[in-house]
């Protein structure tokens, strides 16, 4: 089910905030989706989900090939679920490597997740523009 971002519901925001493991799923060059789990954090004000990743990694690369092959836009998706509850977020991805961006995005994972990222030189994030919010029924405001 689609959800309005201008007004999502407060358990789907809750479900954002509670620690889960999450996918992102990245198209691979063949157009194949690669799928890996991952830690996302959700800034809904900004619309922003964030993954911390190493710059050398499959999604980065993904990522960045994508964005040369569709003219600067990479498709991407972040999904969790606990049960029968799922929450989906779409949108354009783009990696930053600023210190100031990869920090949000540690203070947000430690926030979220309960512990500090272990120190990576090569650590980037991978922030998606969220123009899209699924979800099950049970988010149905």
């Amino acid at each position: 089910m689609s959800l309005d971002l201008c007004d999502l519901p407060a358990p789907y925001l809750s479900f954002w905030r509670e620690r889960h493991v999450c996918t992102l799923t990245t198209p691979r060059p063949n157009g194949t989706p690669h799928v890996v789990p991952v830690g996302v954090t959700f800034d809904p004000e900004a619309r922003v989900a964030r993954v911390l990743a190493n710059r050398f990694s499959r999604k980065v690369a993904h990522v960045r090939a994508a964005t040369e092959r569709e003219g600067g836009t990479a498709r991407v998706a972040v999904c969790q679920f606990e049960g029968r509850h799922w929450a989906t977020l779409e949108g354009a991805a783009v990696i930053a490597a600023e210190p100031e961006r990869v920090a949000e995005g540690m203070r947000r994972y430690e926030e979220r997740y309960g512990r500090v990222p272990s120190p990576n030189p090569d650590r980037v994030v991978i922030e998606i523009r969220v123009d899209r919010a699924l979800g099950s029924r049970s988010f149905r405001p």
